[in-house]
């Protein structure tokens, strides 16, 4: 009829005019993108030796530079007799050499030790208050520098591949344990570094190595800003790796609630603060979605910590990570309004606590050779 036909047409017009403008805008957004890496790619063709020369002696330099820092950086305590502090260069899977600290007590037998794997943009020197912590427990701290991080080889915030830093963890991880037979060991990591230890703790020889991993605010869910920056990321990623989006610099975000804490991270000049580069940011997508895919093959020991205010990663990610999980001892604490940087916040005292306290109850465990859910 007449009537049904107008209204079919009036539909498909009305489907048509709210379609072709998205439609339009996302071939817009596509040119805008080609056209972009097409100048990216002609500019990368166009630099000759001498300016690849260089960029890569500039990048040496800075390497150099935040070296010398990260070893003239006080973490010592003036001087405390308790306990002995060290650094050193580690060359793992990577290649890189990796700076990483030592602070061991000097006197009673280790409990344990912790392995500090910190997140994106700081460094391990930035943890010396928790390793102090730690150590007048009895616990040995060793803290590794990613590549691209702090005293560490490799252009500053620039990380060619997470699977790097995953293998130098586990490498490292196995120096510790070659040099300090039959002490247990721990691995710490925050943020993204707490997606690398979980990843690493996913490979049967690492885990092996473990009594369990303890996993503070980790990026488990991270999403892109845009479907088309998730769509486009692994070509930018090739094309311009240390290209910086620069509305993806994040360094405005409170990440403490103690003014103080906020004032040292962000003055500190090992610390990372321009905006995230493309090969970086892609890898921190691939690791959470390889995870998100992995929570139930999970079998370590773990302690998960989340601050429900968290506004850079996602705490429910973390709740579902203990839900899913196949481990036998887990245990998840979630603090009521606290930020992303749980050691760093006005609590840090206690929070450092919370995770000796699961330590000391992993050991007992161990010993005892009984797996709880707490």
């Amino acid at each position: 009829p007449p009537v049904a036909a107008e209204m079919e047409q009036q539909l498909t017009s009305g489907a048509s005019n709210r379609i072709i403008p998205i439609l339009r805008a996302l071939r817009t957004s596509l040119i805008f993108v080609y056209t972009v890496l097409l100048s990216l790619l002609l500019l990368r063709c166009r630099l000759s030796p001498s300016q690849y020369s260089s960029k890569r002696r500039r990048e040496e330099e800075d390497t150099l530079r935040r070296r010398a820092l990260a070893e003239d950086l006080d973490v010592s305590f003036g001087n405390d007799h308790r306990l002995r502090c060290s650094n050193s260069l580690f060359f793992g899977p990577s290649s890189y050499a990796v700076f990483c600290r030592s602070w061991v007590p000097v006197s009673g037998d280790l409990k344990g030790i912790l392995l500090i794997i910190h997140g994106l943009n700081e460094h391990g020197g930035r943890y010396a208050n928790f390793a102090r912590q730690l150590t007048s427990s009895n616990f040995g701290v060793y803290a590794m520098d990613w590549i691209g991080h702090g005293g560490s080889d490799g252009l500053h915030g620039y990380v060619p591949s997470l699977d790097h830093v995953v293998a130098d963890t586990g490498a490292f991880l196995e120096k510790i344990k070659s040099e300090n037979s039959g002490i247990p060991c721990f691995l710490f990591g925050h943020s993204t570094g707490g997606a690398v230890v979980l990843k690493a703790a996913s490979y049967t020889h690492i885990e092996e190595m473990l009594e369990g991993v303890i996993l503070t605010s980790p990026a488990l869910r991270v999403k892109p800003a845009h479907p088309i920056v998730g769509a486009m990321a692994p070509i930018f990623s090739v094309v311009a790796p240390k290209f910086q989006f620069k509305g993806a610099n994040k360094r405005g975000i409170p990440v403490s609630r103690d003014p103080a804490a906020m004032l040292a991270k962000y003055s500190d000049p090992l610390v990372y603060t321009g905006p995230i580069r493309v090969r970086t940011g892609y890898e921190i997508l691939r690791i959470s979605s390889y995870l998100m895919r992995s929570f139930r093959s999970v079998t370590v020991p773990f302690f998960v910590l989340h601050g429900t205010a968290d506004k850079v990663t996602d705490p429910l990610a973390s709740q579902d990570l203990y839900n899913e999980a196949a481990s036998k001892f887990k245990e998840i604490k979630l603090y009521d309004g606290f930020l992303h940087d749980l050691l760093f916040e006005p609590e840090r005292e206690e929070i450092g606590q919370d995770i000796i306290n699961w330590m000391e109850k992993r050991l007992s465990a161990s010993l005892g050779n009984v797996d709880y859910i707490w």
